[in-house]
């Protein structure tokens, strides 16, 4: 079913909710949020579609109207789009997004963003703001710095979606190889039990 935005376009609320399930291969045990006002409410944006509504699982900021996310995934993401519902009165008024720089502060948002949106006020989530893929492509990590221009005192998130496309990650640790130039022999002791190298 179409329902018209506050963009002006109409978009397809069921479609959309299909492919925003990247909430699915974020690690949440690691996701930081900086600046939230009660500690550990700011993972509980990434939800389900159909529980986007949900106003009761949401995050404020404290002390100014901002707050960082910082996302790590549990697989290799192509990045597609974004969806964000906040409340009307502690609305951000844009975002932006940072590609594989994990651990960021608030130092670290003057830097030029990989992207970012000035954002609209929408209650239902549908309106969709297109990611370069381009930029997006093997997102392992994606930082998300909201902030207002407003004269608000804070910002309340209800729900934040990402859409793309994943693979499995393959992550492999070091291995050390030791290579002998020539055979070595070893003699066993049965009175030592131990095995000694001959060297010739």
């Amino acid at each position: 079913m179409n329902q018209q935005c506050s963009c002006g376009d109409a978009h397809d609320a069921m479609e959309l909710g299909v492919k925003y399930s990247l909430h699915e291969k974020i690690d949440k045990d690691k996701v930081e949020c900086l600046n939230e006002n009660v500690e550990g409410t700011g993972v509980k944006v990434f939800k389900t579609w159909e529980n986007r509504l949900n106003t009761e699982e949401c995050v404020e900021s404290d002390t100014d109207p901002e707050l960082l996310f910082n996302i790590p995934f549990t697989a290799n993401v192509k990045l597609k789009g974004l969806i964000v519902i906040a409340d009307p009165e502690y609305f951000p008024t844009r975002v932006k997004l940072f590609k594989n720089r994990p651990n960021m502060i608030f130092d670290d948002v003057r830097l030029e963003a990989d992207q970012e949106f000035q954002l609209i006020r929408d209650s239902q989530g549908i309106h969709e703001y297109p990611v370069r893929t381009v930029k997006f492509s093997s997102v392992e990590h994606l930082s998300l710095y909201f902030s207002s221009h407003s004269d608000t005192d804070f910002i309340k998130i209800y729900y934040i979606g990402l859409r793309g496309e994943w693979t499995a990650s393959h992550k492999h640790g070091v291995t050390l190889c030791v290579y002998e130039a020539r055979p070595l022999i070893y003699e066993y002791s049965k009175d030592q039990y131990a095995i000694t190298r001959v060297i010739k």
